[in-house]
């Protein structure tokens, strides 16, 4: 999945690749950084501008990101250590808690 943010301080694009799962209709991304103690900058973009871009293979459209909390983070955080086991590799590492980030649809 290439995620395009908006720079909270550039106002720049930037489109970094993700692994990705789904959550019906919605993508989901998880904001691991490889476990490092601070957000990567495409996290920290879209909690200041959450309106983003995405493309998924030549599906392009706009979205809105949101951080998924309680039992549904829970959930998708399972699904994306299953999808990728590193996820868990990543969190042991580091004191904060990973965000997992829903991307809906606009429209």
């Amino acid at each position: 999945l290439l995620l395009t943010t908006t720079g909270r301080r550039s106002g720049k694009k930037q489109t970094p690749p993700l692994f990705y799962s789904t959550a019906g209709e919605a993508y989901v991304v998880a904001g691991s950084k490889g476990g490092s103690d601070t957000p990567p900058g495409w996290y920290l973009n879209l909690r200041a501008n959450p309106v983003v871009e995405v493309q998924v293979g030549r599906e392009q459209f706009t979205a809105h990101a949101r951080v998924a909390t309680g039992k549904e983070r829970e959930q998708l955080w399972a699904q994306m250590v299953q999808l990728t086991p590193l996820y868990d590799d990543y969190q042991k590492k580091t004191k904060r808690e990973i965000p997992v980030v829903v991307l809906q649809k606009q429209g």
